[in-house]
C-alpha cells in the first residue's frame, strides 16, 4: 500500500475560509493563510503553537489541539474573540475544525475556520426575541429526536425535556389531546413538503394544572425533501380562558328558558363540557332566606348536563336530597367548595342524591363542586359540578369562571323566577274558584284540577257544581284561550257570570238558552273571552234515574260510561260555536237519561289533546281507559284518567255518577 500523499497548504491560499496547519509534537504553526490573518491577526510562523496563540482566550483552542493530537479523531467546536474587552460588540464568532493532517514536516493538524459572527448575532436576537414573548422553540428530526432550541419545557413542567417523540413525552400532553396532536403530526408528515402543522393542546404544568398552549410547526427542507420540523410554541392560558370566558357569557346570555328548569337546563350545557365534566342544578324546597335552622330543607335536582363519553345521567324523577350540615354551610357562605373523590368512590355523603352520587362513582369522578346559586340576594339552590375519569379537578381559575357564569344567568333565572310567581297567584285564584261539589242525594260527584307542568302554563281550565233552589244540579266545564294570568282572571269572570245566570234563571232556561244569555251579557259588559264550554242541568227522576240536558259551546263532548256497555261521547247533530263569537246563531240543548251506575264525564282538551296525537285518538283512548276504570270510585277514577294527559296544558274534570239505590 503506498503512503498517502502529503498535504501542500498552498492549495488554501486563496480559499475563503481560515486555514492554518500546525506540524510536530508541539504544534509548530508552518502555514497560514490571509483569511485566517485576517481573522485572527499575524502569527509568527515556526514557533510552537503556545507561543504563536499567546491570546488570553486561546486556552480551549490549544486544549482540542492536545487532545486531536493524543486521539488522532478530528474536533469541530465554536469560538469566540473579543479582540477588546471593553467593547463586547467587537466580539467575533466562529466555528473550526482540527483533523489531523499527514506533511511534508510530519504528522500535523489542519485548523479550518469559518466566521459566524453574522449568524451568531442573528440566533442571539432571535433568542432574545422569542425569550420575551415566553416562545419555546424546538425541533423533531426525522429519525423522531426532538431538540429544544430555545429552553422552557422545564420551567413549564417541572421535568426535562424529553428528546423523543414518544409516548414518554405525550404522558405530559393532556389524555384527550393525545391522540388529536398525534394524528395531526401524521396529518402534517403526510402532506410534506407543503404541510405546515398547527394546533391547540394541553400541557400538564408543575403545579399539577394544565394549560393552553400553541404550536406552529414548518418543515425544513433540504434537496427538496423533508429533513426536519422547527416548532414555535407559545403559553396561550390566559387569552384562552379570555376568550372561553366571552364566548360562555354570550352563550349564556341567550339562555330563555320560561320555567327554572328549562332556563337551568340551558344552562348547564353551557358549562358542560367547556368548564366541567358533569353539572346538575339543585333548587331548594324553601323560598325563605336565610333557611330557618331546624326545618328540614330538600334540594330536588331539576337540570343536567354531561360531557360526551359519560354514561348517561339518571332521569330526574325522585332526585332529592335532605340538605346535610356541609351544605348549609357552603350556601351560606356563598362561596363554591371543592371536594376530592377518590378513585372507585366514595362520593362525600349528602350532598347530592343518592342516586347521583352512585352515578358520580360509576362515572369515575375526581372531584365534586357545589356552587351556591343567588338570585336577587336569595339562594335558590346550588349547582354541583364534577370531574371524572382523566380530567383533573376543577382549580380556582376554573371554579371562579364557573361562579361567573352562573352569575350571569341571572336575567333569564329571574324571568322564570317572575313567571313562576305569576303562575303561583294564578294557580292561586284559579284554586279559589274551583270549589268542592256539593253533597247530592242519590248521585256521586268528584272534581279534580291539574296545572301544566311548564312554568308558562298557568291557563283558563275550570269546572263548577252547584244545586239550583228547585234542587236541579248543574255542572260546569270550561276552558278560557291563553296560558298567562289574563286567562286565569278571565276564567274567573266567566265562572262567575255563568254561575250568576244559572242561579237566577237555571230553573226556567235551558242550557242553550243560559249560554246564549251569558253571550249577551257579556257583549254588554265587554267581557268577551274566547272560551269553550258545557252547560249541563241534572234532575232526578222518580223511578232514581236522572234526566241531563246540556248545551256545548265548541267544547270537546261529555262521556257517558254506562253501567254496562260501551262509552259514548255525547255529540248533538250539529256542534255549535265557542262563546262569545257570534249573538246571532243559536245554540242546542240535548237531552240523555242516565241510569244507575251510569257514570257522566265533562273534561277539557288537555286530558285528550297531545302535539302527538290527534283529538280522536285521544278519546278513544280516554274511553277505553274510562270503560276499564268504571267500577272504580269516582276520585280513583279520575286520579286514573289524569295518566291520560302529558301536561303540557292544564286539565280539568268533573264525574256525575247517579247511584243505585240502597
Amino acid at each position: 500500500m503506498s503512503p498517502p500523499p502529503h498535504l501542500d497548504p498552498a492549495v488554501f491560499d486563496d480559499t475563503v475560509a481560515a486555514v492554518a496547519l500546525l506540524v510536530g509534537p508541539e504544534g509548530r504553526l508552518v502555514y497560514t493563510n490571509s483569511a485566517f490573518t485576517r481573522m485572527f491577526g499575524a502569527r509568527q510562523w515556526g514557533l510552537p503553537a503556545r507561543e504563536a496563540f499567546p491570546d488570553p482566550d486561546a486556552g480551549r483552542f490549544l486544549s482540542v489541539l492536545d487532545e486531536v493530537r493524543a486521539t488522532g479523531r478530528a474536533r469541530q467546536v465554536t469560538g469566540a474573540r473579543e479582540p477588546d474587552r471593553g467593547a463586547p460588540s467587537q466580539a467575533r464568532y466562529f466555528v473550526y475544525s482540527c483533523s489531523p493532517v499527514t506533511t511534508a514536516e510530519g504528522d500535523g493538524i489542519l485548523v479550518v475556520a469559518m466566521d459566524t459572527t453574522t449568524e451568531t448575532f442573528a440566533l442571539q436576537r432571535y433568542q432574545a426575541l422569542v425569550s420575551a414573548v415566553s416562545v419555546m422553540v424546538w425541533v423533531l428530526h426525522a429519525d423522531g429526536g426532538m431538540e429544544e432550541i430555545v429552553a422552557g419545557w422545564e420551567q413549564l413542567t417541572g421535568v426535562p425535556w424529553h428528546p423523543r417523540a414518544d409516548v414518554d413525552w405525550y404522558a405530559r400532553i393532556h389524555p384527550r389531546d393525545r391522540e388529536r396532536l398525534s394524528e395531526g403530526w401524521r396529518d402534517a408528515a403526510t402532506r410534506g413538503v407543503g404541510g405546515v402543522f398547527q394546533c391547540t393542546f394541553r400541557v400538564r404544568a408543575a403545579d399539577g394544572s394544565y394549560r393552553h398552549m400553541s404550536t406552529r410547526s414548518v418543515p425544513v427542507l433540504r434537496e427538496g425533501r423533508v429533513a426536519e420540523w422547527i416548532a414555535a410554541t407559545v403559553d396561550i392560558e390566559d387569552t384562552w380562558r379570555a376568550q372561553l370566558r366571552e364566548r360562555l357569557l354570550a352563550r349564556v346570555a341567550t339562555v330563555t328558558g320560561q320555567s327554572l328548569g328549562e332556563a337551568f337546563g340551558e344552562v348547564v350545557k353551557v358549562v358542560v363540557p367547556e368548564l366541567t365534566d358533569a353539572c346538575l342544578i339543585l333548587l331548594l324546597s324553601h323560598d325563605e332566606w336565610p333557611l330557618p335552622e331546624h326545618a328540614r330543607v330538600t334540594a330536588r335536582r331539576v337540570a343536567s348536563a354531561t360531557r360526551p363519553g359519560l354514561h348517561a345521567p339518571p332521569a330526574l324523577r325522585g332526585q332529592s336530597v335532605t340538605l346535610s350540615r356541609t351544605v348549609r354551610e357552603v350556601l351560606e357562605s356563598r362561596v363554591p367548595r371543592t371536594f376530592a373523590v377518590p378513585a372507585g368512590g366514595p362520593v362525600p355523603a349528602d350532598l347530592v342524591p343518592a342516586v347521583t352520587e352512585r352515578w358520580l362513582v360509576a362515572s369515575g369522578a375526581t372531584s365534586l363542586t357545589l356552587i351556591p346559586l343567588v338570585v336577587d340576594d336569595t339562594v335558590l339552590g346550588y349547582a354541583a359540578t364534577s370531574t371524572n375519569g382523566d380530567t383533573p379537578a376543577l382549580g380556582p381559575t376554573e371554579t371562579d369562571l364557573l361562579r361567573e357564569v352562573l352569575h350571569h344567568a341571572q336575567q333569564p333565572i329571574r324571568k322564570a323566577l317572575d313567571l313562576q310567581r305569576a303562575r303561583r297567584t294564578a294557580l292561586a285564584l284559579q284554586r279559589a274558584q274551583l270549589t268542592r261539589p256539593p253533597t247530592v242525594h242519590g248521585a256521586s260527584l268528584a272534581a279534580s284540577y291539574q296545572p301544566a307542568s311548564s312554568a308558562n302554563e298557568i291557563g283558563g281550565d275550570w269546572y263548577d257544581a252547584f244545586l239550583l233552589p228547585d234542587g236541579t244540579l248543574v255542572l260546569d266545564v270550561g276552558d278560557v284561550v291563553g296560558h298567562d294570568l289574563a286567562a286565569a282572571t278571565a276564567m274567573t269572570q266567566m265562572r262567575n257570570m255563568l254561575r250568576a245566570l244559572a242561579y237566577s234563571r237555571g230553573s226556567v232556561l235551558a242550557p242553550a238558552e243560559v249560554l246564549a244569555r251569558f253571550d249577551e251579557v257579556a257583549e254588554g259588559l265587554g267581557a268577551t273571552p274566547f272560551a269553550t264550554a258545557v252547560h249541563a242541568q241534572l234532575r232526578r227522576l222518580p223511578d232514581l234515574r236522572w234526566h241531563v240536558t246540556w248545551s256545548n259551546a265548541g267544547h270537546p263532548p261529555p262521556l257517558l260510561i254506562p253501567a254496562h256497555g260501551d262509552p259514548v261521547f255525547l255529540t248533538g247533530a250539529e256542534e255549535d260555536l265557542p262563546l262569545c263569537v257570534d249573538l246571532g246563531l243559536p245554540r242546542s240543548t240535548h237531552s240523555r237519561v242516565l241510569g244507575t251506575g251510569d257514570t257522566l264525564l265533562l273534561y277539557t282538551d288537555g286530558l285528550v289533546e297531545t302535539p302527538a296525537a290527534s283529538l280522536t285518538d285521544g278519546q278513544r283512548r280516554l274511553a277505553h281507559e274510562a270503560a276499564l276504570r268504571r267500577q272504580a270510585p269516582l276520585p280513583e277514577l279520575l286520579h286514573g284518567l289524569q295518566d291520560l294527559s302529558d301536561h303540557r296544558d292544564d286539565t280539568a274534570m268533573i264525574a256525575f255518577r247517579a247511584d243505585p239505590p240502597l
